[in-house]
């Protein structure tokens, strides 16, 4: 019987930490932004383009500058 007393403490315990953990992490804005994470992957393919064609703008730009 004794044994439940122990995990209650224990029960108590983790829970106090998780809600310290979780009590941390709003304070250093975990949560704020919740929408984009979920919209960004959607337009993931548009920045990679732009980026690659930067890339290659660049990379003609210092093959003309060298000739």
């Amino acid at each position: 019987m004794s044994v439940i007393y122990v995990l209650l403490a224990i029960s108590i315990i983790v829970a106090i930490v998780f809600f310290a953990a979780f009590i941390f992490s709003v304070k250093n804005g975990q949560y704020d932004d919740s929408y984009t994470p979920s919209v960004r992957m959607l337009f993931e393919d548009e920045v990679v383009k732009q980026k690659k064609s930067l890339q290659k703008s660049n990379m003609d730009t210092s093959i003309e500058s060298n000739n």
